[in-house]
């Protein structure tokens, strides 16, 4: 032994605030302390916080803060959303990456790395918001109930996501005094049901009526009514959302020194995805629909320049390449849910319920207004009646596709246009001929990651309980 200098880990909570939501970043450094006589080998590990370390009222606020930089990283400061778009006809695939080619192609591995880290990130900002609750219950009772309704918000949010987008055999693990207590494989509808229980528990604890509750019970609002659209109650989907704004928007924060906005970095800057045109035959026209929902340029251009797509090739070296400009820089914030949202399930379930006049009614409301949408857009011509039960839910969906554009919805509207409408897959889903070689495959969801056969719950052979939609 000899004497040495050693080092503790100390981590700040970074808070940036902007519009009503707050995000953190974790931010990991270490503090020189005096010579010591020590083993270098009980170096402590920077990378673990014991539990310990946060069970306190400001130890229970910090857990609070990263739930929702987590939640941040899981979405569009992630590349969710983008894997969702690319999985169905938002994006296509605009660089060489295997992982990235078989999510476009519909031929999905188990082993695919990118959806492994997207997967892993939702279930970070899960376990981050559940751990917070616990701790807001035990050391901060007192603190305004939106808090802790914001964490099961959270916690709604990604359960839902996750069933939208994987196989039904999910997995929902946890953490109790600091170990991992392994879950079962649920069923897609027991996903939906799990989601609903957590929104149902944030709307008990919102109980103000500051800024801060309304914003926060309107999000859990509008997600209780996606969540039970998707368990194809659309009268109790309409009720849940009566009574939000239209003008909500819960968004995600960014900037170039906590997290970017990735669907500008990934598109735009690194030219890794190419907005999607009429994909697979079944794909919306969204780069040349000309629609002020989903403002498209051709990159090169004057146009694509100033939002950064300077080059006129993808990364791939092919061509088009279509940028988006919804979110014309790397700290454009992302509107995650919205009072849109809000008045599209309205439409859905009055279309549901053989009000077709209304639906449209709805619809044209939304079209009317000015300065609603990520892009404030100011007001589009009315619609006119599809004069068929199966073009006015084609119209339906398209709405919802230019309003949600990129958002995390598309993957699960065209599952439900499989389970609730009974629309063949190969009718929803791009088909047909690849834009690169060969052909489109089966998959309409995403497949358990294959890190989740550590789990022993997990049957090594059988990551899906089922592949249907």
């Amino acid at each position: 032994m000899k004497s040495c200098t050693s080092f503790r880990t100390a981590s700040s909570w970074l808070r940036t605030s902007a519009r009503g939501a707050i995000f953190t970043a974790l931010a990991a450094g270490t503090l020189p302390m005096t010579a010591c006589t020590s083993d270098l080998l009980t170096v402590e590990d920077p990378d673990i916080i014991s539990p310990g370390n946060v069970q306190s009222q400001a130890g229970a606020d910090a857990v609070r803060l990263g739930a929702l930089a987590r939640l941040n990283t899981a979405t569009s400061g992630g590349e969710m959303f983008l894997l969702g778009g690319l999985f169905a006809d938002e994006w296509i695939n605009g660089d060489s990456f295997i992982a990235r080619q078989e999510i476009d192609q519909r031929v999905i591995t188990p082993q695919n790395n990118f959806l492994t880290d997207a997967n892993r990130a939702l279930h970070r900002a899960r376990l981050s918001a559940e751990q917070a609750v616990q701790l807001f219950t035990q050391y901060n009772p007192s603190a305004p109930g939106w808090q802790a309704a914001e964490m099961h918000f959270v916690q709604a949010y990604v359960a839902n996501l996750l069933a939208e987008h994987f196989c039904s055999g999910l997995v929902f693990s946890t953490v109790v005094e600091g170990r991992e207590q392994y879950g079962n494989p649920i069923t897609t509808t027991a996903a939906f049901e799990r989601a609903l229980g957590h929104a149902n528990d944030g709307l008990t604890a919102v109980t103000g009526t500051t800024a801060a509750d309304l914003r926060v019970r309107h999000a859990l609002q509008v997600t209780r009514g996606r969540i039970l659209m998707n368990l194809n109650r659309p009268a109790d989907a309409a009720a849940a959302v009566a009574g939000v704004p239209t003008t909500l928007r819960y968004q995600m924060l960014h900037s170039q020194t906590t997290q970017s906005n990735q669907i500008w970095l990934l598109n735009n800057n690194a030219r890794r995805y190419s907005v999607g045109n009429n994909e697979g035959g079944n794909g919306l026209n969204f780069a040349t629909a000309n629609d002020p929902r989903v403002p498209v340029c051709v990159g090169g251009t004057t146009a694509c320049a100033a939002v950064g797509g300077t080059r006129n090739q993808r990364d791939d070296l092919g061509q088009p390449y279509h940028v988006q400009m919804i979110w014309p820089t790397r700290e454009s914030p992302v509107t995650i849910v919205s009072g849109v949202e809000a008045r599209l399930i309205e439409a859905e379930a009055q279309l549901r319920a053989g009000n077709a006049a209304g639906a449209l009614t709805t619809l044209n409301a939304l079209r009317a207004a000015t300065g609603i949408g990520s892009g404030g857009v100011a007001g589009l011509a009315p619609l006119t009646d599809a004069g068929t039960a199966d073009a006015r839910v084609n119209q339906l969906f398209r709405e919802r596709a230019f309003w949600l554009f990129s958002r995390g919805h598309r993957v699960g509207d065209l599952r439900r246009l499989i389970r609730q409408y009974n629309r063949p897959a190969n009718s929803v889903f791009p088909t047909g001929a690849w834009h690169k070689s060969g052909n489109y495959g089966s998959d309409v969801t995403i497949p358990v990651p294959l890190a989740e056969q550590n789990n022993p719950n997990v049957q090594s052979d059988q990551l899906c309980l089922s592949r249907e939609a």
